[in-house]
């Protein structure tokens, strides 16, 4: 068909128009959301017919499909994608009416998301309510503290732990500088051992820039209650308030964060120089608002109303002021002034940007589709974060150009290792969620951060020491003590590309002193490889640890490894407490035997002593544990404690003879016990050691760990000959059908060349059938000593034996399909003579093994 020029201008005319109209329709929006693109964004329209919503709301979240990543980076321009799905092409954001219609005039497929849009728009509560901690928290989210409800929680901090942390004004927020009545001073929370002076490396935390993102001020106050809570108990958060400055400023936009807390759908500050002085749409984004990059990238927009608007120039905002002039004061300047400049490997501090949502790690640049002159480190760094959100780490603008931001001031202006957090899946993140998953996920993600401030470019190149612990962590001064730890240089998010790992060279750990201490000189102490070898990402290192200088009190361990990287990249420390014992009593434990060797069925006599001095009076719990070695028969009526019968402190089931004494001591206390007991029969030489041990309380304090004293005995050859029956089973259930093993044992025992005879009888349960072919004795077939008339395993064995002679018997028997579910009682009995003398009899041996039902499980297989 063909087309006239006239039609060509009308068609034209009627495009402008059109484009007219949504340019008003933008300008009379009255939403929180921004609507104004630029005319520039017009310019790329394809569909000329939006269709308008269903659902009736103030605020649409929507996704919106893409046909060319540049209308991404358009967006950017006027508002922020609050999901970028690439792969899928498509972009979560909140738009107003106005917007929903121009997103698709931009050419855009628009899906509206009604159940996050009615979860945005639903009505709130009203009136304070009281959560987390006993704190004001925001209507309908008893997990956020409100800013005042923030504030709180900071000043409790710092009064109940006033050397541990401090709260400081670090500026004003727009309201404030309008009135001093009103808006908040912009305060920064100092988490530090004040008792301990610096320099220290420091960690700096911004949070909820954007004021409707709730969980990052949350993340950040529950961070700092971890840290003070912890110290003196937790070893990792002692040495970080020991050796580092944590600093966390809150509320990075408490004006804002107030109309959120009311269910505002708020991003921006308050100043009503902008956009009207009573629009919803009022204010700047502060994230675009900060000098380094300001204004250069395609990433804000100039619009008043719009949803990034940067401010009318670089810093005007006071909140932005009070945080650049922060960060200035507690960081150095540690990079050059031009973009490619790097900052030195060796660089100090890291700050973090806590954002919510979208479930990214992210590093500069976002002004610049290059990474740094860091990029590596940063890489490396966001990874390992990624590690322990399990978020997915990028180079900010990846996502879109975005210009005027913190973490781009905080490395370009300062050098420092800047990152931001996105965090979970919401702005108004449910409680459940955070608690149970954002929360567990992202502390352990701060404290890493917190351990790497000191060289962040550097130490995560090395590995982590993982798992570490002690053989004892309380021990009397003078014992070793063994330490194990894992060094890992395996942990980094891949999913957006791998990071190198290296092999472990070498660990290390240090008692007290860590290894970057200059005023007393660290002593390192060198770790050694389980499996004798560094020669893989993962090892395991241990070490015995020499405690006989170390004071009584506790100690802090520190321990590191190293890769074989060409720069030999340390990792972080991780810590263990030890503590050495203050000897509140001195002990004496004695045990003695009355013979030093015995005959098997002789009588002797086990004493245990236990003396104890202590200074002035104390009350005691004192328990004293003799756990009785097998081959021994305790003839319990002649227990004496003190001189008294007492064969109650004997457990015959358990073999262990216990008593606990308590009261009140001065000066010196005894105790003794007796006890008879006579040797089974065992081979000649056998040793029977017993071990005594207690365990002493003063004052409700531990006095002592347990102490040991063994006594010892040797068993003699027998004047007569013995019989000892043993019978065991090599399952301890079964079930109908199943089958298992019997193995019976004999010992006849003499000192000596003698002729014997030896006769055993084994009756089986008549709910088993033997498979006689499964038969052996002594390791050779012997299906003939089964007989089926008594359903028994018999034999008689003659021959000759020097010292003893121990045959064994082992077959399978088959359980009956239809046994019953009872237990299989079956018992082994025998005589032995020896030289035509009947020998002495150690009693039957009997084994039980029950019968259950079996369970199975279908597995069923889906084409």
């Amino acid at each position: 068909m063909k087309i006239s020029r006239t039609s060509l201008i009308l068609t034209s005319i009627i495009l402008t128009l059109l484009a007219l109209v949504a340019l008003a329709l933008v300008a009379l929006a009255t939403t929180l959301m921004p609507s104004a693109p630029s005319a520039r964004a017009l310019s790329g329209a394809t569909n000329l017919e939006p269709t308008p919503p269903a659902l009736d709301a103030d605020l649409y979240v929507v996704r919106a499909y893409y046909d060319n990543y540049q209308m991404v980076n358009d967006l950017s321009t006027w508002t922020e994608p609050w999901e970028v799905y690439s792969d899928l092409g498509f972009v979560v954001l909140g738009v107003s009416r106005a917007d929903l219609n121009l997103l698709q005039v931009l050419g855009f497929r628009v899906e509206i998301d009604e159940e996050m849009t009615r979860a945005l728009t639903e009505p709130r509560p009203t009136g304070p309510e009281t959560g987390v901690g006993g704190y004001p928290t925001i209507p309908g989210y008893a997990c956020y503290r409100t800013v005042e409800g923030t504030f709180m929680t900071a000043e409790d901090l710092v009064t109940n732990y006033p050397t541990l942390a401090q709260w400081v004004d670090a500026g004003d927020s727009w309201e404030k500088t309008q009135d001093i009545n009103v808006g908040y001073d912009m305060m920064v929370l100092i988490l530090t051992n004040q008792n301990i002076p610096g320099p220290k490396p420091k960690l700096m935390i911004t949070s909820s820039i954007h004021a409707r993102e709730y969980t990052p001020a949350e993340l950040s106050t529950r961070f700092a209650e971890y840290l003070i809570s912890n110290y003196g108990t937790n070893p990792d958060a002692t040495w970080l308030l020991d050796h580092h400055e944590i600093h966390l400023m809150l509320h990075a936009n408490p004006d804002g964060r107030k109309w959120a807390e009311s269910g505002y759908s708020w991003r921006k500050n308050t100043n009503e120089a902008y956009c009207g002085s009573t629009s919803p749409n009022r204010g700047a984004d502060l994230n675009r608002n900060f000098s380094y990059l300001w204004n250069c990238c395609g990433g804000s927009s100039g619009n008043q109303c719009d949803l990034t608007y940067r401010g009318p120039s670089a810093a005007s905002e006071p909140e932005v002021q009070a945080i650049q002039n922060y960060l200035r004061a507690i960081f150095p300047d540690q990079r050059g002034s031009a973009v490619g400049d790097p900052a030195p490997a060796d660089a100090t501090g890291v700050y973090l940007d806590l954002h919510s949502y979208s479930r990214l790690v992210l590093w500069p640049w976002g002004g610049y589709n290059t990474p740094t002159a860091n990029g590596s480190a940063f890489q490396t760094l966001g990874r390992k974060f990624a590690y322990f959100n399990a978020y997915t780490p990028v180079q900010s603008y990846e996502l879109y150009p975005t210009d005027g931001t913190t973490v781009d001031f905080g490395y370009g202006d300062l050098g420092v290792a800047s990152f931001v957090f996105e965090l979970g899946n919401n702005f108004f993140e449910s409680c459940s969620y955070f608690e149970s998953t954002l929360l567990p996920q992202n502390l352990n993600a701060l404290l890493y951060a917190a351990k790497t401030v000191r060289t962040p470019y550097l130490t995560p190149q090395g590995p982590e020491a993982l798992s570490l612990t002690l053989s004892d962590t309380s021990v009397p001064q003078g014992t070793p003590v063994t330490l194990n730890a894992t060094l890992n240089d395996t942990r980094f998010n891949n999913t957006q590309g791998s990071e190198p790992v290296d092999q472990i060279a070498a660990a290390e750990y240090y008692l007290d002193v860590p290894s970057w201490i200059t005023t007393t000189v660290p002593v390192a102490y060198p770790m050694s490889p389980v499996d004798g070898n560094f020669n893989t990402s993962i090892e395991n290192a241990t070490a015995v640890i020499d405690t006989s200088t170390l004071a009584p009190g506790q100690h802090l361990i520190y321990v590191r490894g190293q890769d074989n990287d060409a720069n030999a990249y340390w990792g972080p420390p991780t810590a263990i407490f030890l503590t050495i014992e203050a000897p509140l009593a001195e002990e004496t434990l004695t045990k003695t035997v009355s013979v030093p060797t015995v005959q098997p069925g002789e009588i002797f006599t086990y004493t245990l002593s236990y003396q104890m001095e202590v200074a002035g009076a104390n009350t005691y719990t004192l328990t004293l544990r003799d756990e009785l070695p097998d081959g021994l028969t305790i003839l319990t009526d002649t227990i004496l404690l003190n001189g008294l019968p007492a064969p109650e402190l004997y457990n015959p089931a358990t073999d262990v003879l216990e008593v606990t004494q308590t009261g009140a001591v001065t000066g010196a206390y005894a105790l003794n016990l007796t006890l008879q007991a006579t040797a089974d029969p065992a081979l000649p030489g056998t040793e029977i050691a017993n071990h005594f041990t207690t365990t002493l309380t003063l004052d409700a304090n531990p006095a002592t760990q347990q102490t040991s004293n063994v006594a010892t005995i040797t068993l003699l050859p027998a004047t007569d000959p013995w019989l000892a029956l043993e019978k065991t089973a090599s399952v301890p259930s079964t079930s109908p059908g199943g089958t298992f093993t019997y193995t019976l044992s004999a010992q006849v025992i003499l000192t000596g060349t003698h002729a014997y005879t030896l006769t055993l009888l084994d009756l089986l349960p008549a709910e088993v059938t033997v498979l006689t072919e499964t038969i052996l004795l002594d390791g050779v077939p012997a299906p003939w000593l089964y007989h089926p008339a008594t359903h028994a395993i018999s034999a008689t064995l003659t021959g000759n034996f020097t010292a003893f002679v121990q045959p064994d018997i082992t077959f399978v028997v088959l359980v009956h399909p239809s046994a019953p579910l009872i237990p299989l009682t079956n018992t082994l009995t025998g005589s032995a003579w020896v030289d035509a003398h009947p020998a002495l009899y150690g009693g039957d041996a009997t084994v039980l093994v029950p019968v259950y039902t079996s369970v199975y499980l279908p597995v069923i297989f889906k084409p």
